[in-house]
């Protein structure tokens, strides 16, 4: 699903990635642990799209994402791509079933579809009774769970998540853990996550040690 070949980064003089390779297979969860100004999230930025390489080539699902056009790659991403962060990034002045459909609304599916798909979503995450509440009145499991739908609501192929249960208190932080293993087994995504909780790294497929940009 994900094979990334000799990945190099660098910000001014500071060699940030170093010769990365790396594969992630369909439906696979793979972790990359690591101390911080490793590297794990400015390489999990380039196997996402939103950065580019200064040498090296990501293929997702078959293509090769920085061979595309700017406005290509805008859409691959729409399309095939989701991503879940530390802050969770919903806008306030939505409801979470709003919050929701603004990715398939990019993507430019009808306003009935998308609402329909982001309610399926919501419920399968335990949210129907807070379609209508916004952020402000939801805890922060409920509006990380709120990205995490927000992440499904186009079918990606890949979802990267970007240390998602770092502000989350120990049993809202297991119950994401266990969500993420559910939603590979019932939507069939591969999950590439970067942290520093070796829990969930332990509970992962394979998990990875980045140290000074490169893989131990």
């Amino acid at each position: 699903m994900i094979k990334a070949s000799h990945i190099d980064k660098s910000f001014g003089t500071l060699r940030v990635l170093k010769d990365i390779c790396f594969e992630a297979s369909d439906a696979e969860v793979v972790s990359i642990v690591g101390a911080s100004g490793a590297g794990k999230s400015t390489l999990l930025q380039i196997l996402g799209s939103l950065s580019k390489p200064d040498s090296g080539t990501v293929t997702i699902d078959g293509v090769d994402i920085y061979s595309l056009s700017d406005r290509q790659l805008s859409e691959f991403r729409n399309r095939r791509i989701g991503f879940v962060f530390q802050s969770h990034n919903l806008l306030p002045e939505f409801t979470a079933l709003e919050n929701v459909m603004i990715p398939a609304l990019i993507a430019r599916s009808s306003r009935r579809d998308a609402a329909r798909r982001a309610e399926e979503l919501l419920r399968e995450l335990g949210l129907g009774e807070r379609l209508t509440h916004k952020p402000s009145e939801l805890s922060g499991g409920e509006q990380q769970r709120v990205a995490v739908a927000r992440a499904l609501i186009n079918s990606p192929a890949v979802l990267f998540a970007d240390e998602p249960s770092g502000n989350l208190d120990s049993k809202t932080k297991e119950e994401l853990h266990q969500l993420f293993f559910k939603l590979r087994d019932a939507h069939g995504i591969t999950i590439i996550i970067v942290t520093h909780d070796h829990d969930l790294a332990r509970l992962s497929d394979r998990a990875l040690e980045m140290k000074d940009g490169r893989f131990i």
